[in-house]
């Protein structure tokens, strides 16, 4: 009878070793962190609630003024600058924006006290709603929140033009069951000034401008975005069709073709991306996606022939592009216009139906 020899597990190299204790180390601190944000945005909710409903409601403004001060001066000799006079006024602001604690649980798992602060200012509560959960979602730095912000990325949504109690449902949706929509990911204007195009140029210099900065391209598109194909061949009765570009939205489960044109967008194209949409739809699309989705990106834009044509029951979603950001202001009455402009054909269509 043989006898087998004790295997012994050899040890873990030193390297190898070390960089796996590094990574658990890395991992507990980002836990600790965590806990720690979450429990001091908990505790600022909470200071700022108690300042705002026990002292400031209801009170005149000089008095209520005076209890922060007082307030101030005695947290920050026994706890240092973090209450300071602005900060416990950020606080107020903080519980005001969210009067529901079960909102505020819900955020502080992925948004830090930081990110807060750059939401505080937000006016409009579902503006300040879509930040905060694409922020969560998305994973968004407290850098990338106020760079969304700055380039009006909420009022460039599809989401923006509908009714108040749309938004609010489908934000809802989003917070509660982590499922986007196309209206939350559609955008208009879209700003491509990352593409470097001056003066003239062709949609081949525009499609290939794309390819060279594809990552900054994704991040403009917006959410869940994945590059499939440049110049898809499109075969139909022994002719051959090429889409520019076609994508695949995570989020969305489904495809995204866009169609890149320069000038004002024309009914034709309507046609155009109809058929592409209904190839994929039979050929592409996986048994567990939903139907494609098309975008036409071009200079300008016809409202009414849009209108008209109800290229939304389609899927097909027409936006202007940018080569160069405009100033701000300049940017917030074009998206104001655009915001009017819907109010007023959903007052008709209301008007319409009854």
């Amino acid at each position: 009878m043989t006898r087998r020899k004790a295997s012994i597990a050899s040890p873990a190299a030193p390297k190898a070793l070390l960089g796996d204790i590094r990574a658990l180390i890395e991992a507990a601190r980002k836990r600790a962190a965590s806990a720690v944000n979450s429990e001091l945005s908990m505790l600022y909710w909470r200071i700022g609630q108690r300042i705002h409903t026990q002292v400031l409601e209801g009170r005149r403004a000089d008095y209520g003024e005076e209890v922060v001060l007082t307030l101030a001066a005695q947290l920050v000799k026994e706890y240092g600058s973090s209450f300071s006079v602005k900060n416990l006024r950020r606080m107020v602001q903080f519980a005001a924006a969210y009067p529901d604690e079960r909102i505020v649980v819900s955020l502080i798992r992925q948004l830090s006290w930081t990110h807060f602060i750059a939401l505080i200012p937000l006016k409009d509560p579902l503006q300040r709603d879509y930040y905060a959960q694409m922020a969560g979602a998305q994973r968004w730095s407290v850098r990338t929140l106020r760079e969304r912000i700055d380039s009006m990325l909420y009022e460039r949504t599809a989401l923006s033009q509908k009714p108040e109690e749309t938004i609010a449902q489908e934000l809802a949706t989003l917070r509660d069951a982590q499922r986007m929509t196309p209206a939350l990911v559609m955008r208009d204007p879209y700003i491509l000034d990352f593409l470097g195009l001056r003066d003239s140029w062709q949609e081949s210099d525009l499609e290939a401008a794309i390819i060279r900065e594809m990552e900054a391209f994704l991040l403009e598109l917006g959410a869940g975005f994945c590059f499939v194909a440049r110049q898809k061949r499109i075969q139909i009765d022994d002719e051959d069709f090429h889409l520019d570009l076609l994508f695949y939205n995570r989020k969305l489960r489904r495809l995204v073709a866009v169609e890149l044109k320069i000038g004002e967008f024309k009914a034709a194209y309507k046609g155009q991306m109809e058929l592409y949409l209904r190839w994929l739809d039979k050929h592409e699309r996986e048994p567990e996606e939903a139907s494609p989705l098309g975008i036409i990106l071009c200079t300008g834009k016809k409202r009414e022939q849009i209108e008209l044509l109800e290229l939304d029951k389609s899927g097909i979603h027409v936006a202007e592009y940018l080569t160069s950001l405009p100033p701000r202001a300049v940017l917030g009455e074009k998206l104001q216009q655009a915001t009017e402009r819907a109010r007023l054909q959903i007052e008709q269509r209301q008007q319409d139906t009854e």
